[in-house]
């Protein structure tokens, strides 16, 4: 058998208990005198991982410890639960040598458990990602039931902008196929989404009437779109761009229509405004503020941009604040608060998200601007929880797929019970999905009190730069026409490497000289 080294045996107090991480598996360790005993950390009754936290003691004449949720005590050479024989735990040999603990992962004695019940509220990226890791972990442990409310199996949804302008098919966006879920057990009730979570029964119930028990339950319900409340939203013409049925409507108007207005000048406005535009339809695109993309780019990038997507076909009317959509029955124009209008067969607000929260809330758990989770992903409710745009965690939302993927797996990892690891925020770097633009912005690009800023501009290449810098560290980028050294520049950032030695050569890009100081940090 192969011993694992745990710890001193001083480092653990007489009569109590620790979680030690055994080949992937928690198991609590137990110190009497001399002595030394190994149980599962799991406590079949609660089904969380606390049996470390138990006390110990004498029961019946056994050693036992009792677990500190539910009055039950658990054998400490058997394992067998004294009040219930069918919660008992596995037993795994544990020895002192040399003054230190050693356990062995394979169980003396092991149990079989009962397949778990996971049901997953969400059929989108974030809660798919995180049921896909989960069953590389450990593919026998839960029964798993997804609700989503699109009729559609999980797609990729950043790839929406190149299907809405005609780059990508909708078989091309497509992540997990119908025989995806079938293969791997998951059960799909796709178009029926979720509308209750009874957290006292630990049922779901559906728009349909489905009832699925769960013993753990991830909330993944994504955001959902604002919508601007003025007169005339609700006209048919107006729509959103989140999901497959917003690019249908748009590709139904480019057909029978010709202009279009795209109210919001952010990353998704932008990506929609340019694929419309490929479609052969009339774009103005509508920003309250002056500069385009003002959560990712100074001025300087901001009008490089809007000159570029002018020679695309682009109009831009900004700022403007929209008061109105007129029209009696369908969409005919946009009336905005200094009484200019503008034409429009189409109307498409992407003026930004919002959590989609309202069913966590209903339920009791704990929401601000979304819903709050430690950084295990884990709600205020320990059997729940919860990843993705719907989230708030250390006081952040997330809109972008990367703090997504790793989200989903330090949550997989805990649903599997395998691990410790922690979510502790995520370093996010954007770029806008528009071929033959390159555009990169990571960090703090505007900088504070107590920042530099270097910047390289090249009129001809149409290239700009500019390197936020404080206390010799970089802490912000933003790059236009050539974003070749835009892993770089976050590697620096992430990293909160000194730059000092770099700073000369800073706007350039890193060093190419064998062992310089650039190919340490891309290592």
């Amino acid at each position: 058998m192969s011993w694992v080294g745990i710890c001193e045996l001083a480092d653990v107090l007489p009569d109590t208990g620790v979680c030690a991480l055994v080949n992937g598996r928690q198991i609590a360790v137990f110190r009497c005198d001399d002595s030394v005993f190994a149980l599962d950390n799991y406590d079949p009754a609660s089904e969380v991982n606390v049996l470390s936290r138990g006390l110990l003691g004498d029961a019946k004449g056994e050693r036992v410890v009792a677990s500190p949720i539910y009055k039950h005590h658990f054998s400490l050479t058997t394992g067998r639960c004294l009040e219930d024989s069918s919660k008992s735990v596995n037993v795994y040999p544990a020895r002192v040598l040399d003054g230190r603990v050693w356990v062995n992962a394979t169980p003396q004695q092991q149990t079989l458990r009962a397949r778990r019940r996971l049901v997953v509220i969400g059929n989108g990226m974030a809660g798919m990602r995180t049921v896909e890791e989960l069953l590389q972990l450990t593919p026998d442990l839960y029964d798993v039931t997804v609700f989503g409310a699109e009729p559609h199996v999980n797609y990729n949804r950043i790839l929406l902008s190149p299907l809405l302008g005609g780059e990508k098919r909708v078989e091309d966006i497509i992540l997990h196929t119908p025989a995806c879920y079938a293969e791997n057990g998951v059960k799909l009730h796709s178009g029926d989404p979720a509308v209750e979570i009874d957290r006292r029964r630990r049922v779901v119930r559906s728009r349909n009437g489905v009832e699925a028990p769960y013993d753990r339950l991830l909330i993944a319900t994504g955001s959902k779109p604002i919508v601007l409340p003025v007169p005339g939203a609700q006209l048919c013409g107006v729509v959103t761009f989140r999901d497959l049925a917003d690019v249908d409507a748009m590709l139904e108007a480019a057909r029978c229509f010709r202009k279009a207005v795209v109210i919001g000048g952010g990353l998704l406005g932008l990506e929609a405004a340019n694929a419309l535009v490929r479609r052969g339809m009339d774009v103005t695109v509508v920003h309250l503020f002056a500069t385009l993309m003002e959560r990712q780019l100074d001025e300087s990038a901001a009008a490089l941009l809007k000159v570029s997507l002018e020679a695309r076909g682009l109009k831009f009317y900004m700022p403007a604040k929209t008061a109105a959509i007129l029209g009696a029955q369908r969409v005919t124009g946009v009336r905005f608060d200094d009484g200019v209008e503008l034409e429009a067969d189409l109307v498409v607000m992407a003026a930004g998200v919002r959590p989609n929260t309202g069913l966590g809330s209903r339920a009791g758990l704990r929401s601000e601007r979304g819903i709050l989770v430690d950084d295990t992903m884990q709600t205020f409710d320990p059997c729940i929880y919860a990843v993705g745009e719907c989230v708030q965690h250390r006081n952040n939302t997330f809109g972008l797929v990367a703090p997504l993927w790793e989200q989903a797996r330090v949550c997989a990892l805990h649903l599997a019970e395998v691990g410790v690891s922690r979510y502790r925020g995520s370093f996010t770097a954007t770029q806008l999905k528009v071929t033959g633009i390159e555009l990169y912005s990571a960090g703090d690009f505007a900088g504070s009190d107590g920042t530099e800023a270097l910047v390289l501009r090249d009129p001809r290449r149409g290239v700009y730069k500019r390197l936020v810098i404080r206390d010799n560290k970089l802490r912000g980028a933003v790059l236009y026409g050539d974003v070749r050294d835009g892993a770089w520049y976050s590697q620096l950032i992430s990293a909160g490497r000194d730059i000092t030695t770099l700073r000369d050569q800073l706007l350039f890009g890193p060093p190419m000289a064998p062992g310089a100081e650039a190919e340490e940090v891309r290592a």
